[in-house]
């Protein structure tokens, strides 16, 4: 069993991995009678006086000590998108991924709005997919996402195919203990995609978070599930849930009206146990699991 002194120091390792404020760090060391680490305070005075810079990498930690390595913007709306960062539902709905493995897996996931891709990342990592989908539509982010797809050592189609890439670092080079699934980067635009792209990608699971923030843009998303209902006939209803951050009640409440006006039936699903990844301890998220 860990002691409170080396408790203390995981505790600030997983805050210092994932570029969490200075103000969050947990700076009880008093607490514990450990003496403070000098290499420490030179390390974080070195850090205060570096310039700024306009992006930052992230590393969140996963149960098994491996991480989600990120490349993320330091603000949050940065060249005409809130895309490059990630947002506390994404957190949350990969932690719900983890507690539940069997919706995902050995089966087709795409991710509606992956951002930079923390969520579809973690859940490749622990939930052994099939193949993972991830999309968006701003070029800056797709651009961030497939870099940071590859920083964390997969391969995406046509690549994973190719013979050079097989031994990548990170990979089997460092002995995975996961399948590697087949990955995808696709540029999907809500607004004009159609029946005939949507029933290619042959999802049996659709997932988003935080993409309920603008009338819209959630509008065009709620159009775009529509189009799912009419592949029902043809194949099973694919399993759809969306975790979002209610900030305002008045939009979460009306965006349930026009998922009912649009005849999509809903349910809440049960809070998660667990907080893995730092983000706030009591932030209003919710994963809705939707019927078409």
């Amino acid at each position: 069993m860990a002691g409170p002194g080396q408790e203390l120091g995981l505790r600030f390792q997983r805050h210092f991995l994932a570029a969490r404020p200075l103000r969050s760090m947990p700076w009880e060391h008093e607490s514990t009678a450990a003496d403070p680490l000098d290499e420490l305070y030179d390390a974080l005075g070195r850090i205060l006086n570096e310039e700024e810079s306009t992006r930052c990498y992230r590393n969140y930690l996963l149960p098994s000590g491996e991480p989600v390595t990120l490349c993320e913007s330091v603000a949050i709306i940065s060249q005409g998108t809130t895309g490059l960062v990630t947002w506390d539902a994404a957190l949350h709905l990969a932690e719900w991924a983890a507690e539940n493995p069997a919706v995902f897996s050995d089966r087709t996931v795409l991710e509606l709005g992956s951002g930079v891709g923390f969520t579809g990342l973690a859940i490749c990592k622990t939930c052994n997919p099939k193949t993972y989908i991830f999309s968006d539509y701003h070029h800056c982010v797709l651009k961030q996402l497939t870099e940071n797809i590859r920083l964390n050592g997969f391969a995406l189609e046509p690549e994973a195919t190719d013979p050079a890439r097989a031994e990548s670092p990170g990979q089997e080079a460092e002995g995975k203990k996961y399948q590697q699934p087949k990955l995808i980067v696709a540029e999907l635009d809500w607004g004009s995609v159609t029946e005939k792209q949507l029933l290619g990608l042959q999802a049996d699971v659709v997932i988003a978070a935080d993409v309920v923030y603008d009338p819209e843009v959630t509008l065009s998303l709620i159009g775009m599930l529509q189009k799912f209902s009419t592949l029902s006939a043809d194949r099973k209803p694919s399993e759809i849930y969306i975790a979002l951050t209610v900030r305002n009640p008045d939009t979460y409440h009306w965006f349930q009206a026009e998922l009912d006006k649009a005849g999509i039936r809903w349910q809440t699903i049960p809070a998660h146990s667990s907080n893995i990844f730092l983000h706030d301890t009591q932030p209003n998220v919710t994963i809705l699991q939707l019927f078409m």
